[in-house]
């Protein structure tokens, strides 16, 4: 079912984010259950978490929005496909994008960029996150294709 349709059968029951991600990964459609990573300029918690069970899930990383340095390349998201995630959603950005767009994985994200990010580890996992208005809760169902992101309140 598409966004679209699942909106105007449930309503207010989802949010809808209003940022306009671009759709960088070879799944154009994905759904699954919240997981998140809260991390600023630094990937290494969003790698661990990746590299563990995905069971479907989809995670969405807090970056700050910070265009300074990409959260998460090919190597990553290789990872995820390997490991079961349904796909990834990053308000900050990535790089190896022809690259993910080969990749049976959802990614959505802000943009592109080379440079890679510190990996000290900094960061929080499967804590509630807010960005664009909207507040992503761990468990919580995610929907996504090309006119957008919905998720469960």
């Amino acid at each position: 079912m598409s966004t679209a349709d699942l909106y105007d059968e449930r309503g207010e029951e989802l949010q809808s984010v209003p940022t306009q991600f671009l759709n960088l990964g070879g799944a154009r459609e994905f759904s699954g259950p919240v997981r998140t990573v809260r991390c600023f300029e630094d990937n290494a918690l969003l790698k661990s978490v990746l590299q563990g069970d995905g069971g479907g899930a989809v995670l969405v990383v807090d970056g700050g929005a910070s265009l300074a340095s990409a959260l998460m390349g090919d190597m990553i998201a290789e990872s995820a496909v390997r490991n079961g995630w349904a796909g990834v959603v990053i308000n900050g950005p990535v790089r190896d994008r022809l690259a993910l767009a080969q990749l049976p994985l959802g990614v959505k994200a802000l943009g592109s960029n080379p440079r890679k990010s510190a990996k000290t580890g900094a960061g929080e996992a499967d804590v509630e996150v807010v960005f664009s208005g909207v507040t992503f809760r761990p468990g919580a169902m995610l929907y996504s294709d090309d006119d957008g992101i919905l998720v469960e309140r």
